[in-house]
């Protein structure tokens, strides 16, 4: 077949022959018709498969490799390219807040703000033991007159008497606790020459329910010659030879067989003129110095607190009990004695395994440490204080105080550092300039933390509570303010 006739043959196909113009115009029609509505339901099948594909897309949990299509990339049209950096976590912080400190949690006695995080901060002793953050429960608390140090104290141990904790201080040379102990219902017991209270050293103190009386009575026997010896150091300022030892216990156990309550006079009489049997008089000799110490505290310089029956007594059920040293503040072997008698006092309830959580708080610690006999029985309580469930708080105005604790390198000074060893919480108020670098030395502060402490202001504390650090600031209800107030001289009258 030539070309023509194929062309012929595929127009006839096409188009009948014979067909008129009208009905291959509809034909026509048909025909466009037919292939546009194919079209549009092709485009139709595509638009649904595009849309479920972009629906699964986007309830998937990633995006895909390329991430949204047009302006929903939110892109720029080049890539941002930075320069490295380098830099210290602490100057970084800055710029990512979250990076400030999450503090002790929410369990336990409310302190004030958190001056980095904005937070509560908030402290208990024995919860953090329980938590395990602390293993040893005692504080050291250091800061310059005036700068909030006594309102921190008092806060931190009335605010914990609602869960059932007790506050013992066995010496307040200034009576800045009488009111507060006033205040929520226990007792300050106060001493000084003119006033009717007496103290007797030899008192029986406090029996725990548990004792048997054969416990009890070698307990009290022990407890009478320690005391009697620590009295005795106190005045001499010395350690006491085994012959004054000697003279001690045998005039003690014979004032004892002859009195239900023996007193400090009765053991005096009797080191000084002990019994005729004695040989040779060597007894009287051996105990001459000591009795004549002892002798101070019943009819020397010392007299009319420790010469008669005890008019006052040690109730350690109640929710505080202060002894009030401040009528006696300008003698310091007094005020040394008797904190001796009041911490033997405390001793006997504190070592009362039904006693429950208490406070022991040392203020003006710095005059307590002079004394060797003091600072051995502080010491004691330190390191038991987790078996005695006790906190140990000791305020000082700056820690180089503990370097004036006798000379470099005694047991003295020792035993001064083995407490602040023993404190894993200190709290360091606002410091002067030239007590910088021996607090730094003393704490372990970083330079930052060190630089903290001259622009603290009042209220205001670098708490470290075992290796972290906290600046918190203090803050008192009004009540709070009213009692806990020291400047009240100062102030009065403006």
């Amino acid at each position: 077949m030539s070309a023509s006739d194929e062309r012929l043959h595929t127009a006839s196909l096409i188009e009948p022959r014979g067909e008129l113009p009208r009905d291959r115009r509809a034909r026509k029609h048909s025909a466009a018709q037919i292939e546009a509505d194919a079209r549009r339901a092709h485009q139709l099948e595509a638009r649904d498969q595009w849309q479920t594909e972009r629906s699964e897309a986007h309830s998937a949990a990633y995006l895909p490799a390329s991430g949204d299509a047009g302006p929903a990339q939110l892109r720029m049209p080049g890539r941002l390219r930075l320069p490295k950096h380098q830099d210290t976590s602490a100057t970084l912080s800055g710029h990512y807040p979250f990076l400030a400190e999450a503090g002790l949690g929410t369990a336990g006695v409310f302190v004030g703000q958190d001056l980095y995080s904005g937070g509560a901060f908030v402290y208990d002793p024995w919860v953090l033991y329980q938590q395990g953050m602390i293993t040893a429960p005692n504080i050291v608390l250091a800061g310059i007159v005036g700068s909030g140090k006594s309102s921190l104290a008092k806060s931190l141990y009335t605010r914990s008497l609602p869960f059932g904790r007790r506050v013992y201080v066995p010496g307040d040379p200034k009576g800045e606790h009488t009111a507060v102990a006033e205040a929520v219902g226990g007792k300050a017991i106060i001493l000084g020459h003119g006033l009717r209270n007496r103290l007797n050293p030899l008192d029986e103190g406090y029996r725990a329910a548990s004792v048997s009386d054969a416990e009890w009575s070698a307990q009290l026997a022990a407890r009478r010659r320690e005391l009697i010896g620590a009295l005795a150091e106190t005045v001499l300022d010395r350690p006491l030879s085994p012959l004054e030892h000697t003279a001690i216990d045998l005039a003690l156990a014979d004032a004892v067989r002859n009195a239900e309550v023996p007193i400090l006079p009765m053991v005096v009489d009797r080191i000084l003129a002990p019994n005729p049997t004695d040989d040779e008089g060597r007894l009287a000799e051996d105990g001459r110095l000591v009795g004549h110490a002892l002798r101070r505290l019943v009819a020397g310089d010392l007299a009319g607190l420790f010469d008669g029956p005890s008019t006052v007594r040690f109730d350690p059920t109640l929710p505080m009990i202060s002894l009030d040293l401040s009528r006696v503040a300008e003698n310091s072997t007094l005020i040394s004695v008797l904190m001796t008698c009041s911490s033997a006092w405390m001793e006997a309830a504190l070592a009362d395994p039904a006693g429950g959580q208490r406070w022991v708080i040392y203020d003006e610690a710095w005059r307590l440490m002079a004394y060797p006999a003091l600072l051995r029985r502080m010491d004691a309580q330190w390191r038991l204080a987790r078996h005695f469930g006790i906190a140990n708080m000791l305020i000082f105005h700056k820690l180089s105080d503990l370097d004036n604790v006798g000379d470099s390198g005694s047991a003295m000074r020792a035993l001064a550092s083995s407490l602040l060893a023993n404190a894993e919480t200190r709290i360091v108020y606002r410091q002067e300039s030239d007590q910088l670098g021996s607090t730094a030395t003393a704490l372990g502060l970083s330079g930052t933390e060190q630089k903290l402490l001259p622009a603290l202001g009042i209220g205001q504390g670098l708490w470290r509570v075992k290796d972290r650090s906290f600046v918190v600031q203090h803050q008192l209800h009004p009540d709070e303010l009213t009692v806990f107030d020291t400047t009240a001289r100062m102030t009065a009258g403006i």
